[in-house]
């Protein structure tokens, strides 16, 4: 009995020995399984970090251009997607007048402006001593007579009163589409820097009213006609459809008057440049244009 007994109490701490080697041995492979998951998904967070830091967008670079609304503001509106993908956050600053985009553009303030025709760019440069150059020509901009009081030429009176922008450039090309119109003659070579002082001839006595460009739409129903720039004349609600007469594709005016983005001397071959131009001289932009503005405004790239 007693040996029954003994060995009785041997084979239960035997399986106990047995039982707590097991248990410890449980124990450390689910530690160690534990530490290598642990290892595993801080190497897949690691390598998502690592990832996501690859591939963030980087910051893109300001671009600052200075535009009159119509058309100029809503074409650069076209390629602020395809300036994105150079790297450039293409900002358009609006303007309504000719005189602070270029002084601005001069100051540093813009990277580049596109309002402007060469002529007016020149005459402005040597009259303000400022140091900014062409680097495109994008479109032209047929210049139109509209009617104010007077609804036609073949109507206008005696003394009528006519409106033309106040500044060289635009003025001598006014003149010269009412000279076009048979209502004036200019001196011989006026041309492209004719003002009122060089009418030789006036058959209907016409009074030349000079008004700041941007006045002009709003002149109309103080004077019998008015001579407006096509984008004012867009911005005031006109269209060309509506002038009663309008500067000839085979013009003076239509082989000078195309309209340029404009940067500040020295950085006419940047990249922030050469991409501006890429994107606005593009098959997109030109079709834009063509199918928005009509005979409003004609791309000549």
């Amino acid at each position: 009995m007693k040996k029954k007994i003994a060995t009785l109490l041997i084979a239960t701490l035997t399986l106990g020995v047995v039982g707590l080697t097991g248990c410890g041995a449980n124990d450390d492979a689910t530690n160690e399984n534990t530490e290598n998951v642990a290892t595993e998904e801080t190497e897949v967070a690691d390598a998502a970090t690592e990832e996501t830091t690859d591939t963030a967008p980087e910051e893109l670079e300001v671009l600052k251009v200075g535009a009159s609304i119509t058309p100029h503001a809503e074409i650069l509106a076209q390629v602020k997607d395809v300036l994105a993908q150079e790297g450039y956050d293409l900002q358009v600053v609006e303007y309504n007048d000719y005189v602070l985009p270029n002084t601005a553009l001069e100051d540093g303030e813009l990277d580049a402006n596109f309002f402007q025709h060469q002529p007016y760019l020149d005459d402005f440069n040597a009259e303000n001593g400022t140091h900014l150059v062409s680097v495109a020509a994008v479109h032209f901009e047929p210049f139109g007579l509209y009617a104010g009081k007077t609804d036609s030429i073949a109507n206008l009176k005696d003394g009528a009163v006519v409106a033309v922008p106040n500044d060289t450039t635009n003025e001598a090309r006014a003149l010269l589409l009412l000279e076009a119109q048979g209502l004036i003659k200019l001196k011989e070579g006026a041309g492209l820097t004719a003002t009122v002082l060089d009418i030789e001839e006036n058959p209907l006595n016409l009074e030349i009213k000079e008004i700041e460009a941007a006045q002009l739409v709003r002149s109309l129903p103080d004077v019998d006609i008015a001579a407006i720039n096509g984008n004012y004349a867009a911005e005031g609600g006109l269209n060309v459809a509506d002038a009663i007469a309008v500067e000839a594709s085979d013009s003076l005016a239509a082989d000078t008057y195309a309209n340029v983005i404009v940067v500040k001397e020295g950085n006419e071959s940047t990249e922030k440049t050469q991409a501006l131009v890429d994107a606005v001289l593009s098959d997109g932009v030109k079709s834009y244009i063509e199918e928005t503005y009509g005979n409003a405004v004609i791309p000549v790239f």
